[in-house]
C-alpha cells in the first residue's frame, strides 16, 4: 500500500505540473506605425515592418482598459518624440503627481527644461574627464530631483522646448552637433572648457530655446528655484531611489553600474527583491506613484497589446528570483532601455498587475495610448530602478536600511 499511495502522490504532481499552461511564441509582422508618423513629420522615410519573436497572446486573460486599476491622479500621457528623454518625461511625470497629492495643484511641468541642463552637466562631465564620461541622450530618474536641486523648475508653458509649428520633440540634429562638437575636443585632444560650452549652449539655444531665468506665474516673476520651493512646494531631498541586484550588498547604497549613470551616482539603497516588490506595492495601496527603469525589449512585451509579462518559455513564475535577476543583468539580456511612470495596480488571480503611463511611441500601438499593462513577475525580472517619495517605503524596511 505504502508504494501505491507514493506512486499516486507522483502521479498527481505530474498532473499538475504538465497541466500548467505552457505559452507559446510566434514571429509577426511588427511596424511601429506611431513611430512612422514621426519621422514622417521630420520629412524622413517610414520604417518597414520586421518579422519580431513575440508571445502568443491567443487565449491569454490580460487587463483591456486603465479603468480595471486603482490609480492615483496624473496628468493625460504625452509623447517625447524622437528623443531619448524617457527618464524626463516619466519622472517629471512622476513629480506632477507628487505636486498634486500633496498639493492638489494639477500642474503640467516641462521636461525639456530639465533636459536642457542635464545636457549642459553632462557635456561640462566630458571635458572634465577628457572623453571618459558617456554623452548620450538617456539619463537615469533620479537625474531630474537633481536638476531641480540646482536649477529648480518650470511649468510647461514658460519653457515648451520646441518650435511651435513642430508636431513633436526632435534632437536628433541638436544631438548629432553637440556629439560632433565633444568628439572633436577629444580628437584634438583640446580641451578649452569656456568655447567648448559656448558652441554646447548655442545648439541648446538654438533647437530647444535658451533656459529662462525667471518666469512669470499668475503675474508674479520668480526664479525657477523659487518656482520649485513655492508653487511646486517639492523637496528634492525626500525623493528615494531603490535597485535590486546581488553584485552588491543589500540595505546599503550601491551605484547602478550602467552607461545612462554617466555621473556614477551611487546613492540607490539595493534592497532583496522581495522588498524592492513590497515597496512597489506599499507605495501604490498607499497613494504613491513611482517613475521606473529596466528593460523592454522582451518578447512577452507587447505594443499592440498594451501589455508586458513573462511568457513560461522564457522563465515559469516560480523560477523568477534573485539569481534569474542578476543573471540576465550580467549576460545582457537585460538592459537599461526605458524609464516609465508607474501610477495604478489591479489584484487578481494570476498576481498583480500595474498600469504604467508611457511616454515611447510604441506606447501609441495599442487600444490604450500611452499606457501599458505591466505583470508583477515581469517587474520582478526585468526592472531595475525606482525613483519614490520616502513615504512610500515600508517602516520595516527602513529599519533594515538604518
Amino acid at each position: 500500500m505504502k508504494h501505491i499511495f507514493t506512486s499516486l502522490i507522483f502521479l498527481f504532481i505530474l498532473t499538475v505540473l504538465f497541466a500548467q499552461k505552457q505559452d507559446k511564441g510566434v514571429y509577426i509582422d511588427y511596424k511601429n506605425d506611431y513611430y512612422n508618423e514621426i519621422l514622417k513629420s521630420a520629412g524622413k522615410d517610414p520604417r518597414e515592418s520586421k518579422k519580431t519573436f513575440k508571445m502568443d497572446y491567443e487565449g491569454v486573460v490580460i487587463p483591456q482598459s486603465p479603468s480595471e486599476f486603482t490609480t492615483a491622479w496624473c496628468n493625460d500621457p504625452l509623447s517625447q518624440g524622437n528623443t531619448g528623454t524617457c527618464w524626463c518625461f516619466s519622472t517629471s511625470s512622476f513629480f506632477e503627481s507628487e505636486i498634486y497629492r500633496q498639493t492638489k495643484q494639477e500642474v503640467k511641468l516641462s521636461e525639456l527644461y530639465t533636459v536642457y541642463w542635464e545636457y549642459i552637466g553632462k557635456a561640462e562631465e566630458y571635458i572634465k574627464t577628457k572623453g571618459e564620461s558617456p554623452f548620450g541622450e538617456g539619463s537615469e530618474t533620479n537625474a531630474v530631483a537633481r536638476m531641480m536641486s540646482q536649477y529648480g523648475v518650470v511649468p510647461a508653458e514658460a519653457y515648451v522646448g520646441k518650435e511651435s509649428d513642430d508636431k513633436f520633440h526632435n534632437h536628433e540634429e541638436m544631438f548629432k552637433k553637440m556629439k560632433d562638437r565633444l568628439k572633436k575636443a577629444k580628437k584634438e585632444d583640446s580641451w578649452d572648457k569656456e568655447a567648448i560650452m559656448k558652441d554646447i549652449r548655442s545648439y541648446l539655444d538654438e533647437h530647444i530655446g535658451k533656459a529662462p531665468e525667471k518666469i512669470k506665474v499668475e503675474g508674479k516673476k520668480m526664479t525657477p528655484k523659487e518656482y520649485l520651493d513655492n508653487v511646486a512646494k517639492l523637496n528634492p531631498s525626500d525623493y528615494v531611489n531603490f535597485m535590486s541586484l546581488k553584485v552588491s550588498p543589500y540595505y546599503s547604497k550601491a551605484e547602478y553600474d550602467v552607461p545612462d549613470n554617466w555621473w556614477n551616482s551611487d546613492d540607490y539603497y539595493n534592497v532583496p527583491l522581495d522588498d524592492f516588490v513590497a515597496i512597489i506595492k506599499n507605495s501604490l495601496k498607499n497613494g504613491y506613484t513611482i517613475s521606473i527603469g529596466g528593460d523592454v525589449s522582451e518578447p512577452g512585451y507587447s505594443p499592440t497589446n498594451d501589455v508586458a509579462m513573462v511568457p513560461t518559455f522564457d522563465i515559469p513564475s516560480e523560477y523568477i528570483n534573485e539569481d534569474a535577476r542578476q543573471l540576465r543583468f550580467n549576460n545582457g539580456a537585460t538592459t537599461d532601455d526605458h524609464a516609465i511612470h508607474l501610477i495604478g495596480y489591479k489584484e487578481s488571480e494570476d498576481g498583480w498587475w500595474f498600469l504604467i503611463k508611457d511616454s515611447g511611441s510604441g506606447a501609441r500601438n495599442g487600444k490604450n495610448k500611452g499606457y501599458y499593462f505591466y505583470h508583477e513577475d515581469y517587474i520582478k525580472l526585468k526592472m531595475m530602478t525606482i525613483t519614490l517619495h520616502k513615504n512610500g517605503v515600508p517602516k520595516e524596511i527602513w529599519k533594515k536600511i538604518n
